[in-house]
């Protein structure tokens, strides 16, 4: 029940990424026929992959996964434009990918506006709007947020960046919707787009970014100049041919696959609605991701929730997975204006593609039996 988390491979990523190992290992670079044939995976995956957005095959560029492809699109892009202006805008829930590599731009003289979002994560569009100057070069706006599964309308924020300057380089992290929702980069006007494997079932330690073509970006692997420059190193063959396999297989299955987790993410929020001191957060229907639910549980902490299930074999977070085991406050509940009261109260809760009914009512009726005792035992 943390699929925002990570998730199991499938097992056709698994075979492939195995005969790839196995049998492709050569070099891509390499011009003889064993670096041809690992040349030709790579091809055939940014065939498949720029197939699932409707761009164009070297508009898709493979890294090491999410991390680095919010880096390479925030860091590069405003290093290869500071000469046009020093002004960024993102938001102020920003996954720590995004949202560190901008603090670092600060500390080098850019200056970044932190648009502000309601109290159900959505971006608040006239505040952006009213944001864009003269100086601004590049906008970063995450899809959908990774604690509590808002969703922004990244098509119309898309419009009114362009609208205002058509060379302002939009970039949005899709890492927690691609694979769950239909993008069009071309459509909504995004000029990059940061994915991350082991979010749909692909291997951990790849990923990829979509540049439109004639986005400027200055790299920041330097080496043999692979993958026209932009990301120097020798290509992660197995990784990139497992990547390709999960992205296939997440589209040809992504109604059917959504519609599914809809329906077991509305029966979990109306149980544990009824469940007293619980409080859902984020939105609800509109707005809402269909794999992320955010639930705060007054007077429990998060950590001895998060363990008492784990005890009945349950696995779900204590917000964001992606940093140390230090914790701070949530930026994100902070944005979104939640009680200070349950800050520490707060877990997530996250549904995979092949999460079962069984799975959620499971976790239903442990959180019927564990919320009313480990309350108790706090007020006593």
């Amino acid at each position: 029940m943390d699929n925002a988390a990570t998730t199991r491979p499938r097992e056709e990523v698994i075979q492939v990424m195995d005969e790839v190992l196995r049998k492709d290992y050569g070099n891509p670079s390499a011009m003889y026929s064993k670096g041809l044939e690992a040349e030709k995976i790579i091809k055939k995956a940014r065939d498949d992959i720029s197939g699932t957005l409707k761009c164009a095959r070297d508009e898709i560029i493979f890294t090491s996964g999410g991390t680095e492809s919010n880096n390479l699109a925030i860091v590069g892009a405003a290093l290869a434009n500071k000469r046009r202006g020093m002004h960024i805008i993102t938001t102020s829930y920003e996954h720590p990918s995004v949202a560190n590599p901008m603090h670092a731009l600060e500390d080098m003289g850019f200056e970044v506006t932190y648009l502000p979002v309601d109290n159900k994560g959505t971006v608040k569009q006239d505040f952006l709007e009213d944001s864009v100057r003269e100086d601004t070069i590049l906008v970063s706006i995450m899809h959908v947020n990774n604690e509590i599964g808002a969703m922004n309308p990244i098509g119309e924020i898309g419009k009114i960046i362009k609208n205002k300057n058509r060379d302002i380089i939009f970039h949005v992290d899709a890492v927690q919707s691609y694979g769950k929702e239909l993008i069009r980069p071309n459509k909504e006007k995004i000029d990059l787009l940061s994915v991350s494997g082991h979010k749909i079932k692909g291997p951990k330690g790849v990923g990829f970014i979509y540049i439109r073509k004639g986005t400027k970006i200055s790299p920041l692997m330097l080496g043999g100049g692979q993958q026209d420059g932009y990301r120097s190193g020798t290509e992660n063959t197995p990784g990139i041919a497992g990547l390709s396999m999960a992205c296939k297989m997440a589209y040809e299955n992504l109604e059917k696959n959504r519609e599914r987790m809809i329906r077991l993410r509305n029966y979990f929020i109306g149980e544990v609605s009824r469940m007293e001191g619980v409080t859902v957060n984020g939105p609800i229907e509109e707005g809402a991701s269909p794999h992320i639910i955010s639930m705060s549980v007054r007077n429990v902490r998060a950590e001895v929730l998060l363990h008492s299930l784990e005890d009945r074999g349950i696995y779900i977070s204590a917000g964001s997975a992606c940093s140390t085991h230090k914790r701070a406050a949530s930026s994100t509940l902070l944005a979104i204006g939640t009680d200070k009261d349950l800050l520490e109260s707060t877990v997530r809760v996250s549904l995979g593609f092949d999460t079962t009914g069984e799975d959620v009512e499971a976790c239903v009726r442990a959180l019927w039996e564990l919320i009313p005792a480990l309350g108790r035992y706090v007020r006593e």
